[in-house]
């Protein structure tokens, strides 16, 4: 590893995962502009919840990292929900209505396994969508070659209540244990990409194999206290994280939800950003902190003790992502549009229940406006992109 690697943070959010994508394929085109040496500038890639699955289909093609970019813009820019999950009818009733059963009448199916639904929604498309866009068999390879040194992807476990990040990686990086949170070196698979982006309720978890034995694993979002700290322990010295909402709240009031008792949909937006959005901002002010003081640290003494700054640049959304998806709900499937109304959501403001909706919403209307939106926010910040990788 030289001295200065960099890695590519990319976190969670469904849907909202588009404007990643739109953020990778600015720095892309900076880079070129501004003749940038070919190759794969993210030897370290970790990502998380649909991000797993974006930083996966990066690092499978890591020798070829600006085709690899434009793959995704495709993969994104033509999106529909049933590429992901089933939409229709039948397969939402299968799911959807079973949930509602088992809520109200769950002491007469108690002892019913068969009827007991997993999630609300069944994401069996997405299987074949990773397949076709996911090719982990040539990881190994390209590890080898020296086109990529680590991808990491993280999940959280059901059975343990442990927040695991599995990783392939090059010979150096060592396992780590923290509080509630390991990591693991294991051959990165589709079924570690399904549990890192098995949204809590929404869809299934994934049973894993870990430490010789098994454990059902969800969303990797959930119980992430640290998501700049996989990068960190992958040798990452300067990292690019891209966010999917909102890190600071512009000034100025905002518009309220209806009055009245929050409908579900509300409550659970609210617990998914929260799940989604909030460890990441913490964890950015902590690393900005670190680093303060680390400068006032002679850096022989820190050589000595074996600390390190590390450069941190974030992006993320200059609009609220849940008052665009207001504008889009309508354009998701009548079956999904009526199950989600059901608990509430509405399209006619960001209050009535677009958050939650806003990580389903994987339709081309809505995920082709993250993904000029990713791009108008990266362009906006070249200076700060250019001087990040040193052009």
């Amino acid at each position: 590893m030289s001295a200065d690697t960099t890695g590519l943070i990319l976190t969670g959010g469904g849907a909202r995962a588009a404007y990643q994508v739109g953020v990778l394929s600015a720095v892309m085109r900076i880079r070129r502009e501004a003749g940038a040496a070919p190759g794969n500038p993210f030897p370290v890639l970790v990502g998380t919840s649909a991000g797993a699955i974006n930083a996966a289909a990066l690092a499978t093609a890591a020798d070829d990292m600006a085709g690899a970019v434009e793959r995704l813009v495709e993969v994104w820019r033509d999106f529909h929900a049933d590429q992901v999950y089933r939409t229709d009818s039948l397969g939402v009733v299968r799911t959807g209505a079973r949930w509602v059963t088992m809520m109200s009448m769950g002491w007469a199916l108690a002892k019913m396994r068969k009827l007991r639904p997993r999630s609300l929604l069944d994401n069996t498309p997405l299987h074949d969508l990773l397949e076709r866009v996911v090719h982990l068999e040539r990881l190994p390879g390209l590890i080898a070659q020296g086109h990529l040194h680590a991808l990491a992807v993280s999940a959280s476990s059901y059975s343990s209540g442990r927040h695991v990040t599995f990783y392939e990686a090059a010979a150096e990086p060592q396992p780590w244990i923290r509080s509630n949170r390991i990591a693991t070196r294991c051959p990165i698979t589709r079924p570690h990409l399904l549990a890192s982006s098995a949204i809590p309720f929404l869809f299934p978890a994934v049973n894993l194999p870990i430490d010789g034995s098994h454990e059902w694993f969800g969303d990797g979002s959930m119980r992430q206290v640290a998501p700049i700290s996989p990068a960190i322990h992958l040798d990452a010295d300067r990292i690019l994280v891209i966010g999917a909402g909102r890190m600071r709240e512009p000034p100025g009031p905002r518009a309220l939800a209806p009055t009245g008792y929050p409908t579900i949909a509300q409550i659970g937006g609210h617990a998914l950003s929260s799940i989604f959005l909030d460890a990441l901002a913490v964890d950015a002010e902590r690393l900005q902190r670190i680093n303060a003081t680390l400068d006032l640290v002679p850096a022989r003494e820190r050589a000595r003790a074996g600390l390190r700054p590390v450069e941190l640049l974030l992006i993320s959304p200059t609009q609220r992502l849940d008052d665009i998806a207001a504008r889009h709900v309508g354009a998701l499937p009548v079956s999904i549009r009526a199950m989600l109304a059901g608990i509430g959501v509405s399209g006619a403001n960001a209050g009535g229940g677009a958050a939650l909706a806003s990580y389903l919403l994987f339709e081309s209307d809505f995920t082709r406006e993250l993904l000029a939106l990713g791009d108008a926010d990266t362009m906006a910040r070249q200076d700060e992109v250019r001087a990040f990788f040193r052009l």
